[in-house]
């Protein structure tokens, strides 16, 4: 059985081992694949392996021998699952695998925006803390999250993770949900109350808002002109999600006029970013390069759980199979 991993190398760089893997086939593992170089790859395996790498209609339909694609991630928008349902081709993510790691990003972009570490530390290394005089040296305003808002936009796993960290600071938690969810959270002292919220509510009340819901039609561009308008001045916003859920525009815009206080984004809506993109030079706009679920506890549950699925498939009882 000839299985392909086209682009390797993020999830696994260097510190982890594909030798599970190759005991389910013979396995060609690539760090990264191009896209002419897709189908000279694929060609002739029935499994697939992929993060990034994109499997549309016309490379599905270009490669005749495939019957199984895993992705390497929770997400699956990269492959068309409507095309493989066509063609009977089992397509598999990677639920769960990243929950404590991205909430926990979560809350260190937030503490950033609190208490601009960087900038104290920077400070103290350039000297400036020296020559101030004072015991104590700020140069920027310090926020306390106790006693405020947090508000949640998708409460799944990580939105729920996210909660129970928010009110352990001291944090009131309310949530717009797609869906039924519930009005507590299990945590591990005691339950975590939620209140369940209208979206625009959310916006309009949150003192820090955090997006973790999926991107679909639905919730593309779902932080737009008008619900920033309706956020407070002293606001901040976290995305550890997708970026497609923000009009990047409109939110360099808020920034620039101070409609909002600050933003913190670890996701953009291209990926890797041009030079030239607007939030990499808005004011109050901290950017990280896609890095909330990259901690090497989490790969290795990912690549555990993509290896699992493989041998699931395998053996006939498929699991954590996606459709359109």
């Amino acid at each position: 059985m000839k299985i392909v991993v086209l682009d390797a190398h993020t999830i696994n760089p260097g510190d982890l081992s594909w030798s599970a893997l190759a005991q389910l086939g013979s396995c060609e593992i690539h760090a990264r694949t191009a896209p002419d170089q897709l189908i000279e790859r694929a060609r002739g395996a029935p499994i697939v392996l992929t993060n990034k790498t994109k499997l549309g209609r016309a490379q599905l339909q270009a490669l005749p021998e495939l019957r199984y694609v895993g992705v390497l991630a929770t997400g699956y928008d990269v492959v068309d699952v409507q095309a493989a349902a066509e063609r009977s081709i089992v397509v598999t993510n990677v639920p769960a695998y990243g929950t404590a790691s991205v909430a926990q990003m979560t809350f260190a972009l937030l503490l950033e925006l609190c208490h601009h570490i960087a900038l104290h530390a920077g400070a103290a290394r350039a000297g400036r803390w020296s020559a101030s005089g004072e015991f104590s040296h700020t140069e920027r305003p310090l926020l306390e999250l106790a006693g405020l808002t947090l508000g949640i936009v998708g409460l799944g796993r990580i939105g729920r993770a996210v909660a129970r960290t928010g009110a352990a600071f001291g944090m009131d938690v309310i949530a717009a949900a797609s869906r039924a969810a519930p009005s507590t959270v299990a945590g591990e002292a005691q339950d975590v109350r939620v209140e369940i919220v209208a979206l625009d509510r959310v916006f309009e009340r949150a003192d820090v808002l955090s997006l973790h819901c999926p991107l679909t039609r639905e919730t593309a561009g779902i932080v737009d002109a008008a619900r920033l308008a309706h956020m407070k001045p002293s606001a901040l916003l976290i995305n550890t999600a997708r970026g497609g859920l923000i009009d990047e525009a409109a939110l360099r815009l808020a920034l620039e006029q101070r409609k909002l206080a600050g933003a913190a984004l670890d996701v953009l809506s291209v990926e890797p970013p041009p030079a030239d993109h607007p939030l990499l030079t808005a004011p109050n706009c901290l950017v990280t390069p896609h890095i909330a679920w990259a901690t090497r506890a989490s790969r290795e549950r990912l690549l555990r759980a993509a290896i699992e699925n493989v041998a699931a498939y395998l053996a006939g009882r498929p699991r954590n199979v996606v459709t359109s």
